[in-house]
């Protein structure tokens, strides 16, 4: 005990002459955190703090005690919004891996409130932009069956469908998407979007009988649909 007492102010003495002049400066704390820099609703999913200055001092102090980690473990909506912001940075690799752990953990048991609708949805567009069509075809075909009343399963099935040029399913799609929700704003643009692509096949199968001027229809909706959408 003696050693202990002797060696601590030293050490108090080291590491606070180490600390520069210009860090200590008189700030307020904003909600009254005895802990400046520190997140007390910080979760697993978000980095530490890097150590220095004070935290460094107070990390000393507690050297002999066990490490804890003080992040909170994240709430499924946490996670989920997590998620999107990888998908939404382009980062779906990440986005993959942590949704096929999140899978694994919530498949037996079942969570309590059932199966995560959102990260189904997450798992399929993440699939989506990883070029796995087809088995992000299959998630959003299931969510179909399971929740007609969603339009967005609706709508990003359609997406696929008309990029494999399969526009009546996507037009099929689009309208189930649009009795589940008539205001839904993506599926009425896309939906428009597919009646021209039908319009410039139909075009396309007259200019072929012969029908005058029909050409030049079907060239001027293949512009159209060539323009940007505007966001």
């Amino acid at each position: 005990m003696t050693i202990k007492t002797r060696f601590l102010p030293a050490l108090l003495a080291a590491v606070l002459l180490a600390l520069p002049l210009g860090g200590a400066q008189a700030q307020g704390m904003p909600g009254g955190s005895a802990s400046p820099g520190r997140n007390a609703n910080a979760t697993t999913l978000d980095e530490p703090p890097p150590e220095g200055g004070w935290d460094a001092l107070a990390r000393l102090l507690e050297a002999a005690k066990p490490g804890v980690d003080t992040r909170l473990q994240p709430t499924p909506s946490q996670i989920t919004d997590h998620i999107e912001k990888l998908i939404t940075t382009g980062r779906n690799q990440e986005a993959l891996a942590m949704i096929e752990k999140r899978l694994a953990e919530t498949r037996d048991p079942a969570p309590p409130g059932g199966t995560d609708v959102q990260l189904e949805f997450q798992h399929a567009r993440v699939l989506d932009a990883l070029g796995r069509e087809q088995e992000a075809l299959d998630i959003y075909e299931d969510m179909t069956s399971r929740y007609p009343e969603l339009p967005e399963p609706w709508n990003n099935m359609a997406v696929i469908y008309a990029k494999r040029g399969e526009i009546d399913r996507a037009e099929t799609a689009l309208r189930n998407a649009l009795r589940a929700d008539p205001n839904y704003p993506a599926a009425r643009a896309n939906l428009a979007d597919v009646q021209l692509a039908q319009a410039k096949r139909s075009y396309g199968e007259a200019a072929k009988l012969g029908i005058t001027g029909s050409g030049n229809k079907a060239r001027a909706v293949d512009n159209l649909l060539k323009e940007p959408t505007r966001q």
